[in-house]
């Protein structure tokens, strides 16, 4: 099926293809084999170091109380960050200069600085300039750095989305009535979500693992700094980080297919039901537009 960015591959294609798929596989296949000897060699496939996660103690004492607060983390920085980035990426196409004025500042500022030196400058301000607790100052830096940096981002995400929308819905909004707001809110922002969906969540996912951050720097009990714990108990580093490794694959991925089932589901309800008028239905309008006060209008 050609076209505009791809044509239908010929006979010597396909079988360049074929070829290159064959090759490819086969070097995968060699890259999988050679991993799987070096691990038999350095004695990391011994059953004693796996045998831990098919135990309830490691999973209910370590494993999952860090996944919980990465997902806690990480819901806390989404419910703050979704909200706090349209707002300012609405504020950045204000017809006020002031306004476009501070919410660029802010927004270049903070996407400017490493999510990583803004959670380090919260924790600092949080010991210096409040009474949170301890247990809980990590938990404040990892959401304050994530919501700063990731509101940053997702402000210009939604500016993109909002302009990629031809100027003539804007144009119709304005035609029938509506304020500039009420364009923004009922027309512009309900079409432009299923464009940035994409967008927004390859960011969430970027939220989920730069939980693990705040594990490295600030002790924060998030699930790889869990896995530390675990593999010095077990001594069984290499098989926690693949297990850990593969925990977050199963996140991501379902987070990404639920993003994918719900963007399926926005363009379906935005696409018209397809009913017929048969001729009686159409009387019946008719009618209701002469009853109505339409006059000879409605009648010729």
């Amino acid at each position: 099926m050609s076209s505009v960015l791809y044509d239908t591959p010929g006979p010597r294609a396909k079988r360049r293809n074929v070829l290159l798929s064959v090759v490819f596989t086969v070097l995968l296949a060699l890259v999988l084999w050679w991993v799987w000897q070096t691990m038999d060699d350095k004695g990391q496939l011994k059953w004693s170091l796996w045998e831990p996660f098919t135990t309830s103690e490691a999973w209910t004492t370590y494993l999952l109380p860090g996944l919980g607060d990465t997902l806690k983390a990480a819901a806390i920085s989404m419910v703050i960050a979704l909200p706090l980035g349209a707002v300012f990426g609405i504020a950045r196409m204000s017809e006020h200069a002031w306004v476009r004025g501070v919410a660029g500042t802010v927004v270049e500022f903070f996407r400017a600085i490493p999510v990583l030196l803004l959670m380090l400058f919260a924790n600092e301000f949080y010991v210096r300039s409040t009474d949170v607790s301890s247990e809980q100052r990590p938990l404040y830096a990892v959401v304050t750095g994530l919501v700063l940096y990731n509101a940053s981002v997702l402000a210009e995400i939604v500016r993109a989305g909002i302009l990629s929308l031809p100027k003539g819905q804007t144009e119709a909004a304005y035609a029938v009535g509506l304020r500039k707001g009420q364009t923004m809110t009922s027309v512009l922002l309900p079409q432009a979500v299923t464009a940035m969906l994409p967008a927004i969540v390859s960011q969430l996912v970027v939220i989920v693992k730069d939980t693990a951050l705040g594990g490295v720097m600030l002790g924060f009990t998030e699930l790889l700094n869990s896995r530390s714990t675990l593999a010095a108990n077990y001594a069984n580093v290499i098989p926690s980080f693949i297990v850990v490794g593969i925990i977050y694959i199963i996140l991501n991925f379902l987070l990404t297919s639920f993003a994918g089932w719900l963007e399926k589901r926005l363009r379906r309800s935005k696409k018209s039901t397809g009913a017929v008028l048969g001729a009686d239905d159409v009387d019946d309008l008719n009618a209701a537009e002469v009853g109505g006060g339409f006059g000879s209008g409605a009648s010729a």
